[in-house]
């Protein structure tokens, strides 16, 4: 809970006596960051210098008054994730008028001439909702965060760093829905390690590791820098690429991508290991059936099989 050394207060008042007088009282209650504005733009300029907690403003002033004054409070506030508290200060009692003021957003109302008593408890209770609402905004903030922390936690494959299975699924759908309203073709190549379970069998695990590692930044050095990479799980990964027209959906990218890999030993703590891959094409033509994600996964892991039975080290298209 703040005190009164800590809230900070701003006073719009286009009376300059009127609004001395107002920060004498503020003083004398025994607030110490007091500062003063003598029209609706000053203020806006005082907050946007510095935030405040609790903004005591005049009603009637020239040029912008207070009602415009609290709808621009609220848009900085929202802009800077800040709260806050306004009192609407009036010569005039009027319902009507309180009604209108608390619709446009203020948090409290008092008319003239101000009372010290009644401005101290008020000033306190604006404090407060200043204080609960700073610190609402700053819970959902971190809960924010950390929820982002968490997506990524789960889309992220561990030991790679890259998308996972699931990173994947979220991404070529959204991929096959922009192709089928623009155009082009989708491609999915899954592509799995030859033998890999015997380089974990001969070397152990850890250079196995270091060998998805690798085999992980060889993917990204032949890839384009628009396609996605991701490990579904395993030695096996996953490639799609975009193509705006289908002419040039092929498989030299992917062959490409194969016999790179191929002339590339991968090197280790127990030497350099080299290494052959087979891969599976699935593409999805813009005018055909959509399909969903799973479908052109489960459609290139067929190819894959294949290409491991025809001897691996070769794409299937």
């Amino acid at each position: 809970m703040m005190s009164r050394d800590d809230l900070s207060i701003i006073v719009v008042d286009d009376m300059p006596l009127a609004c001395e007088a107002v920060c004498l009282l503020l003083e004398d209650i025994g607030y110490l960051d007091v500062r003063s504005a003598h029209s609706a733009r000053h203020a806006l300029a005082l907050l946007m210098e510095r935030p405040a907690d609790v903004v005591l403003t005049d009603w009637n002033m020239p040029e912008m008054d207070g009602l415009e004054l609290t709808r621009r409070i609220r848009q900085v506030d929202e802009d800077a994730n800040h709260y806050t508290s306004i009192i609407m200060a009036t010569a005039t009692e009027d319902l009507e008028g309180m009604l209108l003021a608390f619709q446009h957003g203020i948090d409290d109302y008092m008319t003239k001439p101000l009372r010290k008593q009644e401005l101290a408890a008020r000033l306190h209770a604006a404090g407060r909702i200043a204080d609960l609402q700073n610190r609402l905004i700053d819970t959902a903030q971190r809960l924010d965060a950390l929820n982002k922390q968490l997506q990524e936690l789960a889309t992220t494959d561990p030991l790679t760093g890259i998308g996972n299975r699931r990173y994947l699924q979220t991404h070529l759908d959204a991929m096959l829905a922009e192709t089928m309203a623009r155009g082009g073709a989708t491609c999915l190549a899954l592509i799995d390690l030859d033998h890999f379970k015997a380089i974990n069998d001969t070397h152990g695990h850890g250079v196995g590791d270091e060998v998805l590692v690798a085999f992980t930044k060889c993917l990204h050095g032949v890839a384009r820098p628009t396609d996605i990479v991701a490990r579904m799980g395993g030695e096996e990964f996953a490639v799609v690429m975009h193509y705006p027209k289908m002419s040039r959906c092929n498989t030299e990218a992917f062959e490409r991508i194969l016999h790179d890999i191929s002339q590339r030993p991968i090197k280790t703590t127990a030497g350099d290991i080299s290494l052959t891959a087979s891969a599976g094409v699935c593409c999805y033509v813009s005018g055909e059936a959509l399909p969903t994600p799973e479908a052109l996964i489960s459609r290139a892991d067929i190819k894959l099989y294949q290409a491991k039975a025809q001897g691996r080290n070769r794409v299937v298209f």
